[in-house]
């Protein structure tokens, strides 16, 4: 049994007379199904040979580079949000290898509709890093004019929306989109991503089962981490694993280690190819862990140990990787120094450029509102405009 599997999620925060019942999967690493785990990339940095994809060492350095930005990225949003300079920030520290592995391996043309920690996708897909920190800001350079909560970021260039803090309701709406592609007749597919607090909501049944029934090419995505906010995924649901419940629909489902980026990419791979070629969804359960707090508003340590931190902090998905990648020759301390040079570089001057820029210009108050502005809000617009402006405060934030 791996260690992924061998203690309970949370049990050791709880007593033993809380854990869950002994059902827990028993397949080893490697094996696939929705009761097993998919794995390539062992604790050591070794592979696999009977699960290995064989992918290029261009993609697995690309991987590393992206997982790498996005860790150096969330730490400094982190930091920004403690000194008061944005308002709220949501981490994925610990959880990178899923979104980074499925934004390589779905095409351009596909759409995705993320949960709270999958936004990255849109720069690993090409998005402007300093037109996504914007978004974090709220201001002038946001692409959504200061209306959406931060890490809510979304891209039509891309082909992202943005998600709802309200849990669940992306999965409709991605399972809708799937099906509007169908109808289409284009090879567009959908993925639709999930913790695994959302696997509670009504929303989920629904997707999955309409999923299923009119055969959409979508695949659903949950980042299993163990933790719905405070909430442990085995105080939430009696199933031996959440992959399992696509039986109940119909849906091809795997569980996949979520902290091994090869796996992860593996799946997702399989998944997509098989819904562009009319097999319909496919869900899968990455099984990961969320290393840091739920958001900036978060205090983990109310109802979670170190001891169990700790334990998942060393099945690292940057590390796991890394090992890898200086195993075969790819990677070693002086490369290593000069990405992590140039990545904080890229990062601050994205965010020294946005922090300087000033609040959305007020008119576009009436933007993306209606196709054709009526004549009641062009009279409000324009006397708006007529109004001397209000005086900046705060040194212009």
């Amino acid at each position: 049994m791996s260690e992924l599997e061998a203690t309970p999620p949370g049990a050791s925060a709880r007593s033993a007379a809380d854990a869950p019942p002994p059902h827990a999967p028993t397949s080893r690493p490697g094996e696939g199904g929705d009761e097993g785990l998919l794995s390539v990339l062992r604790d050591d940095g070794t592979l696999d040979p009977a699960t290995d994809p064989c992918l290029s060492d261009a993609l697995l350095l690309r991987a590393y580079r992206e997982i790498k930005r996005l860790r150096l990225l969330d730490a400094r949003m982190l930091l920004l949000q403690r000194q008061g300079r944005v308002g709220f920030y949501g981490a994925c520290t610990g959880q990178e290898a899923t979104p980074i592995a499925t934004a390589l391996a779905v095409e351009p043309t596909d759409w995705i509709f993320p949960a709270l920690r999958e936004s990255v996708m849109m720069l690993v897909r090409g998005f402007p890093l300093r037109t996504y920190v914007a978004q974090v800001f709220g201001n002038a350079g946001d692409l959504l004019q200061g209306r959406q909560m931060p890490s809510h970021m979304s891209g039509r260039q891309v082909n992202q929306v943005s998600w709802s803090s309200c849990i669940g309701p992306q999965l409709p709406q991605a399972v809708g989109a799937a099906w509007a592609a169908k109808l289409r007749r284009d090879s567009t597919v959908v993925v639709g991503f999930m913790g695994d607090g959302a696997t509670s909501e009504p929303d989920f049944h629904s997707a999955m089962n309409f999923a299923a029934v009119f055969k959409a090419p979508c695949v659903m995505i949950c980042q299993n981490n163990h933790w719905a906010i405070s909430v442990p995924t085995d105080r939430q649901t009696a199933s031996r694993t959440i992959a399992i419940k696509g039986r109940a629909y119909g849906v091809p489902s795997v569980r996949v280690d979520g902290n091994d980026v090869i796996a992860v990419y593996r799946a997702v791979s399989e998944a997509v190819a098989r819904a562009r070629d009319g097999g319909g969804p496919s869900f899968i359960e990455a099984l990961t862990y969320r290393v840091g707090a739920h958001s900036s508003s978060d205090d983990p340590s109310r109802y979670r140990s170190q001891e169990e931190v700790d334990r998942w902090t060393e099945r690292d998905p940057l590390l796991r990787l890394g090992r890898h990648l200086a195993g075969r020759g790819l990677l070693d301390d002086a490369a290593e120094s000069s990405l992590e040079a140039e990545l904080n570089a890229e990062i601050a001057a994205a965010v020294a450029e946005v922090e300087a820029m000033g609040p959305p210009a007020r008119e576009t108050l009436f933007d993306d509102v209606y196709a054709e502005l009526p004549w009641h809000l062009r009279d409000q617009r324009a006397e708006l405009l007529r109004s001397p402006k209000a005086p900046a405060h705060g040194g212009g934030r």
